[in-house]
């Protein structure tokens, strides 16, 4: 480009914008401008339109999710609810359904379903997690408790909410650090890890817990079931 007026590199001035919607082979606007060099107008730059429109995609809003943790149990179910927002933990609600023993087995399970039913109705989590039975010597106690397990699992799925497991020495180690943590250190670090929760009894301590386990393995769990289901 050598031997050209270097005023042809100046700034162009505009005169006016141009909608070429209408001109044959364009559909989109341009300008209509003047270069120093001989300030005369040439219209330059009729581009297709939809290069200059892009579709956006609006982020959702970001909420807290509500996750139900449950200690199942024939005397006492614990449940217990918190909100998690990234590291965030929140206490929503606690508490324990307590049928009574002299009830049959069959009317036991029931107000268990029952019990967790009205805790899903009230507290409406998206998400939920049950501690696994822990095996000892005694068959038929194993058994019962497998049962109620089952009634604990069953009760979020029939609202649409799927189920995490987790042992309990991942949930000591998760909330304690230490897989054979006693009850008490559990207490000790849910009044650290929830301030305002205030369990009532160890199973709703322990529910807390469960609950504030699966809010840590949530997404390596939910990638897990759904690799499962493929």
């Amino acid at each position: 480009m050598a031997g050209l007026d270097p005023a042809i590199h100046a700034f162009p001035r505009v005169l006016k914008d141009v909608d070429a919607r209408d001109k044959p082979g364009h559909d989109g606007v341009g300008v209509v401008v003047a270069f120093p060099v001989h300030d005369l107008p040439v219209c330059v730059s009729f581009s297709k339109r939809s290069g200059y429109h892009y579709s956006m995609t609006v982020q959702p809003i970001r909420k807290p999710t509500r996750i139900l943790g449950i200690d199942p149990g024939l005397r006492r179910t614990g449940w217990g609810v918190i909100e998690v927002e990234g590291n965030r933990l929140v206490f929503v609600g606690c508490g324990s359904i307590e049928p009574s023993e002299r009830l049959p087995l069959a009317s036991r399970l029931l107000a268990i379903h029952e019990g967790l039913a009205a805790v899903l109705g009230d507290y409406s989590p998206e998400e939920a997690a049950v501690e696994q039975t822990f095996v000892n010597k005694d068959g038929v106690a194993t058994l019962k408790l497998g049962q109620a397990r089952g009634v604990a699992m069953l009760a979020p799925a029939m609202f649409g909410i799927e189920v995490a497991e987790y042992a309990p020495n991942q949930v000591k180690k998760t909330v304690v650090g230490a897989g054979h943590a006693e009850k008490n250190q559990i207490a000790v670090m849910l009044k650290i890890l929830l301030p305002k929760a205030e369990p009532q009894s160890p199973d709703a301590a322990d529910a807390l817990a469960v609950a504030i386990t699966h809010a840590h393995h949530r997404q390596s769990t939910a990638l897990r079931l759904r690799v499962a289901s493929l």
